[in-house]
């Protein structure tokens, strides 16, 4: 499988290691292009129908030679949900404590968020259905997957934090919302709810964007951004007739 730079670049983030074996490994392939290619195979596949085997047999190594990266399935998607929430928090962070309007604001971050959906269309979704294998992690470990007593702890604690970033990323565009309705760029709207529910469909795109079809990544993005913002308008009727 060959990767473009943009996905390599993408996932150039501090892993915090990512359960490093600490035995030598094949240095021919580094954690990126592995990352890249456990989200490659779990949108083909599926968590509960992906194995380790799979996800090495991608970037050409043994089973053997993977577990000297990761130890097992359940951190590798881990580390795939990072990448992928870490790389968006980075765009839109700085949007959201800019000084632009929250009309701005808005309508650039929802673009963001779903044009890095349409260009790593396997993280976005990864975002929708790999979630709750984290959620509904358990022991004694599935598929064979193994723990050591720390390994696990560790690995709670990461997932932990990755829960709690991704609260905080659903948090920026709340604090948005919220500071638009109060200045009247919006009209009242619960904007949790409506977080949830945008977050929802700008991860969706995953699904079913398909590149090279009729419309880009941008003019998607652009597109439901558009339509996001235009539902907030403080002039829309607050309720359904």
């Amino acid at each position: 499988m060959i990767y473009n730079q943009t996905q390599i670049r993408l996932f150039s983030f501090n892993i915090r290691n990512s359960f490093l074996a600490r035995k030598p490994a094949d240095q021919s392939v580094n954690r990126e292009d592995i990352i890249v290619a456990a989200a490659d195979v779990l949108y083909r596949n599926g968590y509960e129908a992906t194995t380790m085997k799979d996800i090495a047999a991608e970037v050409n190594l043994t089973a053997a030679s993977l577990y000297h990266h990761f130890r097992n399935k359940d951190t590798l998607l881990l580390a795939v949900l990072e990448g992928g929430l870490e790389v968006v928090i980075e765009q839109i962070e700085p949007v959201a404590n800019s000084n632009k309007t929250n009309v701005e604001k808005l309508t650039e971050m929802i673009r963001l968020h779903i044009y890095y959906v349409t260009q790593n269309t396997a993280v976005g979704a990864a975002m929708v259905f790999e979630i709750r294998p984290l959620l509904n992690f358990r022991v004694p470990p599935r598929n064979g997957n193994q723990f050591g007593g720390s390994d696990y702890d560790e690995f709670l604690d990461r997932r932990d934090r990755f829960f709690k970033r991704r609260a905080y990323f659903e948090e920026l565009f709340v604090r948005v919302i919220e500071d638009g309705v109060k200045k009247g760029e919006f009209r009242q709207v619960d904007p949790k709810i409506f977080t949830k529910t945008m977050v929802g469909a700008n991860n969706w795109v995953a699904v079913w964007y398909k590149e090279g079809g009729r419309l880009s990544g941008d003019q998607v993005a652009r597109m439901i951004a558009e339509n996001f913002v235009w539902s907030l308008q403080p002039y829309r009727s607050a309720s359904l007739p």
